[in-house]
């Protein structure tokens, strides 16, 4: 089933304008302005408008020339004082997680706000597994929110990111959500799953948010149509054959869901699987797509 979703329940973030290949945004009390590569229309808001609103701006001093060119030089311009890092809280029910925003070097600030869609499915898919004891394997985990979510709905958690210092970013937010016992994973993620899948191990729920590109902990290559297909094949064989769940997300420029739905239709042929692309909607009226999703639940 194909489906555009967008978050429903967000207080400490908003999307106020888009367009020009920039995104104004607010996290809590900060506006910030930072490049939407897909954002090729033209803003809303009067340029002076955002430029009065906004407390920092992430400008590029050199051009991406691709989704694979991640490394790009560039820097926040300061508009209006504002702390080095700050929290935000995300609340839907019992879901309740404090994440740590900060102005990163690369332009991100350590919160994807559109996947609060799947923080919230992950939340529902492991209340609802029969297994007593609920093992989630979270790979490309970044900075943990949906690590959070499973582990507030009782999972047993590992998290897994080739940076220590994003691993290091992700136990922060857990410990200021009040959560413990996440299991942390520095290392290829690759590297990891083939292991996990000799050593016959079994999870009840596998979480996969694979970058275009990317390097793990001693230099191995990522570069994702070419590793995606084997990743899978590991996540299929590391997934319950009865109980369980998955989660695919990608962000990578000329990748459709459908993209994502015949991978993994290879390797999950019999599930029924919910696909599309997730977005959010701004304050004037623009819907800015940000990446696709697949998930099912056995």
């Amino acid at each position: 089933m194909i489906n555009s979703l967008a978050p429903l329940h967000w207080r400490d973030y908003e999307l106020l304008d888009c367009g020009n290949f920039e995104k104004l945004e607010r996290f809590g009390d900060f506006v910030l302005i930072r490049p939407e590569p897909q954002a090729i229309w033209q803003r809303r808001l009067p340029q002076a408008s955002w430029e009065k609103t906004a407390h920092a701006r992430f400008v590029r001093t050199k051009k991406q020339n691709s989704d694979q060119d991640l490394e790009v030089a560039g820097g926040w311009k300061i508009m209006k004082k504002l702390p080095n890092s700050w929290n935000i809280n995300y609340v839907n029910g019992d879901l309740k997680l404090t994440m740590t925003v900060s102005l990163t070097t690369f332009g991100h600030v350590g919160v994807f706000p559109e996947q609060a869609c799947n923080w919230d499915y992950i939340y529902r898919a492991v209340v609802s597994l029969k297994n007593a004891e609920k093992s989630v394997l979270n790979l490309f985990a970044y900075t943990g929110a949906a690590s959070l979510a499973a582990k507030i709905a009782g999972a047993d958690v590992t998290h897994l990111d080739s940076v220590k210092q994003v691993v290091t970013w992700a136990r922060e937010n857990m410990e200021k959500t009040g959560l413990t016992d996440i299991r942390w994973i520095v290392e290829d993620a690759l590297i990891f799953a083939r292991r996990e899948v000799k050593r016959g191990k079994k999870y009840h729920g596998i979480i996969m948010d694979p970058p275009a590109y990317g390097r793990g902990p001693a230099g191995e290559k990522w570069i994702l149509h070419e590793g995606l297909p084997e990743i899978m094949e590991s996540a299929a064989r590391l997934l319950h054959p009865e109980d369980g769940f998955f989660v695919l997300n990608l962000y990578s420029l000329g990748f459709s869901s459908l993209i994502g739905l015949n991978v993994a239709n290879h390797f999950f042929p019999n599930e029924s699987k919910e696909y599309g692309e997730f977005y959010l909607h701004a304050k004037t009226g623009i819907d800015l797509p940000l990446g696709t999703f697949l998930r099912f639940s056995r």
